[in-house]
């Protein structure tokens, strides 16, 4: 029986403990990638790309994108309403819906993309097409935010060329 509540307690303890953990590894994360088909369709009707970042859960130079450029794009109120941005945990295993709506993971996901190296930014419009240039990797801190402004806005000529 003691043993039985000293369980309980632990159990307890930890589940307790998961939003503040969440809350402590989710500090740079963007809302996950869910269902690629449906955001890719809500930001062309926007006039926007989907802006989805390539990430790995042990690398800095990822956390600088989504903290820095990333998370500011997003809300910036040029943006704020057009842009959807999502990341993609390319060591994850979470369930992800596809362009073409089949159900893949993260991880081969960003295989299938053959992201190999990270940070990687994409730009996609509906069913997956790539809009714009990705941005690979980091980059000069002192330019990064207009490659990434020259894609999107790019991105968005290229919406409403098609």
């Amino acid at each position: 029986m003691k043993r039985m509540r000293s369980r309980r307690r632990a159990l307890l303890a930890g589940l307790l403990a998961l939003p503040a953990l969440n809350a402590l590894a989710a500090g740079t994360d963007l809302p996950a990638a869910v269902d690629l088909r449906a955001d890719a369709d809500r930001a062309a009707r926007a006039g926007a790309p989907l802006v989805v970042v390539f990430s790995r859960h042990d690398c800095k130079y990822c956390e600088t994108v989504k903290r820095d450029y990333l998370k500011p794009l997003a809300t910036q109120a040029r943006y704020r309403d057009r842009v959807v941005v999502r990341q993609i945990n390319q060591d994850s295993d979470a369930p992800l819906v596809d362009f073409r709506g089949e159900t893949t993971t993260h991880a081969r996901f960003a295989a299938s993309e053959k992201i190999r190296l990270v940070p990687v930014v994409a730009f996609y419009g509906p069913q997956g097409r790539r809009l714009a240039e990705p941005i690979v990797g980091a980059r000069l801190p002192d330019f990064y935010p207009s490659y990434l402004e020259e894609a999107v806005e790019k991105s968005a000529l290229a919406l409403t060329a098609r």
